[in-house]
C-alpha cells in the first residue's frame, strides 16, 4: 500500500533556469511550515529536497496533488507554472528515481556527492517534525547506503567537479594574474567555504574578504584560512572595490545590485545561489562578466568523461539495493500474517489436549519453544520466497509445528474441537485457534 502512494513531485535544471528554480525554493520556516499543514490534512510521511538545481517533496499521499499544493503553497511561484514544468513519479519509478538523485546520477554535475548531504539534511528536519514513518526512513537509509557503496566502490564521483570547482575552472579561463586579484565571498555556508579553499588551493588567492549575516561564522573561516573579514553593512563598499565578487547565500532575493558597483574597473561576478542573489541588471555594468550556476554547469572536463564510464558499475549497485528494500518491504507486508500465525502456534502450545500429548511424548519446554521459533521461521522463509499464497503456508506451518512435536495425523483426527481448550478453563468451551 505504501510504494503504490509513495509519490515524488518536482522540477528541476532539466525543464528550467535558476530564475524559475528560485521561486519554488524553500527556506526553513516554509519548510516547517508545509510540514505542519500536511499532518493536518492527515499526511504525515515526507520531505521536501530544495537545492540549486531542483525542489522535489516526496511522500506518501493519496494523490500527487495533494503533494503539489502543498510544495506551492510555502514557495512563490505560481502553482499553474510549477505543474507546466514538474515531473510526478509513483511507486517504484519514484523509488528508483530517489536513489539515482541520492546517489548523484541525476544531479546537473555528474556524481555530485554533496546531494546525498542535503539530502539527509532534509530527512532530519522532517524527522524532528514527525514526519518520517518506518517506510520512508527504512528508504531512506537504504539510498544512503546505495551512495556510499557507489562512492566507495565506483569512480563516479572521482575528480574535482562541483559547482565550488567549476567556477575556479571559470576563473582560469577568463581571468590573468589571479593570485593578485582582490576576492570578496558573500556567503560562508558549505558551498562557500569550499570555493574560498578553492581560491587559495587552485588559484593561488591571496586577498580574499569574507562576508557573511553572521559575521562570528565567517570569522571561524576567517581565522582558518588567514583571511580578513567584514561586516554585512559593508557588503556593498567592499565588493565595490574588489576585482571578483561571488556570492554564495540563501537570501530569498537579490542582495547586490548595478547600484552596488558604480566604481570604474572590471568585475567577474559569481553568483552561486538559487534564487539569484546578484540581480540581472549588473549585466549591463560595462566591462562586467556575470555567470550563475547554470553557466558553471556546461564547463566541460575530462573528469566528467571518465565519471560517465562508471554509470554501468553505480546502476548495477542500485539493483543490488533495490531487491534488498523491496525484501524488507514484502517482510514487513507479511509481519501481521507471521504475527497471527505465532500467536496461533501458542494457543495451541497451551490447550489441555496438546498439552496431554506433550507429557505423552516427553517433549520439555524449551523443546516446545524451539519448535515454534522454526515453524515460524519457515513460515517467513516460504512467504518471502512467494513460493505459496499466504493461506497455505500458513496451514502448512501449523502442519510442520505438530509434526515437529511428535504429534501423528491420527491423534489429530481423533479429536474432538472441544479438545482445543486452553489448560484451566474447561469450564469456558473455546473454538479451534484461528488459522
Amino acid at each position: 500500500m505504501e510504494i503504490e502512494q509513495f509519490h515524488i513531485v518536482g522540477i528541476n535544471y532539466k525543464k528550467t533556469d535558476t530564475s524559475i528554480r528560485g521561486q519554488f525554493a524553500l527556506s526553513n520556516e516554509g519548510y516547517a511550515n508545509l510540514l505542519l499543514k500536511a499532518q493536518a490534512l492527515g499526511i504525515n510521511s515526507l520531505f521536501v529536497l530544495s537545492t540549486c538545481n531542483r525542489t522535489e517533496i516526496y511522500g506518501i499521499a493519496p494523490t500527487e496533488e495533494l503533494l503539489t499544493q502543498l510544495l506551492c503553497s510555502q514557495t512563490q511561484g505560481d502553482i499553474d507554472t510549477f505543474k507546466s514544468l514538474a515531473y510526478h513519479k509513483t511507486g517504484a519509478a519514484a523509488i528508483e528515481h530517489y536513489f539515482h538523485v541520492s546517489c548523484g546520477l541525476d544531479s546537473q554535475i555528474l556524481g555530485d556527492y554533496e546531494i546525498v548531504g542535503q539530502i539527509k539534511q532534509a530527512v532530519k528536519f522532517a524527522k524532528a517534525h514527525n514526519c518520517i514513518n518506518a517506510f520512508l526512513e527504512r528508504l531512506s537509509n537504504t539510498a544512503f547506503q546505495t551512495s556510499k557503496a557507489i562512492k566507495n566502490q565506483t569512480e563516479l564521483s572521482g575528480g574535482t567537479v562541483s559547482v565550488a570547482f567549476a567556477a575556479i575552472q571559470f576563473l582560469r579561463l577568463h581571468c590573468t594574474d589571479i593570485s593578485e586579484k582582490k576576492f570578496v565571498l558573500i556567503g560562508t555556508g558549505k558551498i562557500g567555504h569550499n570555493t574560498c579553499k578553492n581560491l587559495i588551493d587552485y588559484l593561488g588567492a591571496k586577498d580574499i574578504t569574507l562576508i557573511n549575516r553572521s559575521q562570528a561564522k565567517a570569522q571561524v573561516i576567517a581565522d582558518e584560512l588567514g583571511l580578513q573579514t567584514r561586516p554585512f553593512e559593508q557588503l556593498q563598499q567592499t565588493a565595490a572595490q574588489a576585482d571578483i565578487v561571488i556570492v554564495a547565500t540563501n537570501a530569498p532575493q537579490p542582495i547586490l545590485f548595478k547600484t552596488d558597483l558604480e566604481s570604474e574597473g572590471k568585475k567577474i561576478l559569481i553568483d552561486l545561489s538559487v534564487p539569484h542573489n546578484i540581480d540581472l541588471s549588473v549585466k549591463t555594468r560595462p566591462h562586467t562578466i556575470v555567470v550563475n550556476v547554470d553557466d558553471l554547469s556546461k564547463l566541460g572536463d575530462a573528469t566528467l568523461k571518465s565519471r560517465q564510464a562508471e554509470i554501468p558499475k553505480a546502476l548495477q549497485i542500485i539493483d543490488e539495493y533495490l531487491e534488498e528494500f523491496k525484501d524488507w518491504y514484502q517482510m514487513r507486508k507479511n509481519v501481521p500474517i507471521i504475527r497471527a500465525a505465532k500467536q496461533s502456534l501458542m494457543d495451541i502450545h497451551h490447550c489441555s489436549w496438546f498439552q496431554s500429548l506433550q507429557a505423552d511424548n516427553s517433549i520439555n519446554p524449551q523443546q516446545q519453544e524451539d519448535a515454534i521459533k522454526s515453524a515460524i521461521k519457515n513460515l517467513a522463509v516460504k512467504m518471502r520466497s512467494q513460493e505459496q499464497t499466504p493461506g497455505c503456508a500458513y496451514i502448512e506451518t501449523l502442519h510442520d509445528f505438530l509434526s515437529s512435536t511428535a504429534v501423528s495425523s491420527q491423534s489429530i483426527s481423533a479429536v474432538s474441537q472441544d479438545d482445543f481448550k486452553p489448560a484451566g478453563k474447561k469450564d469456558n468451551p473455546e473454538a479451534l485457534p484461528s488459522l
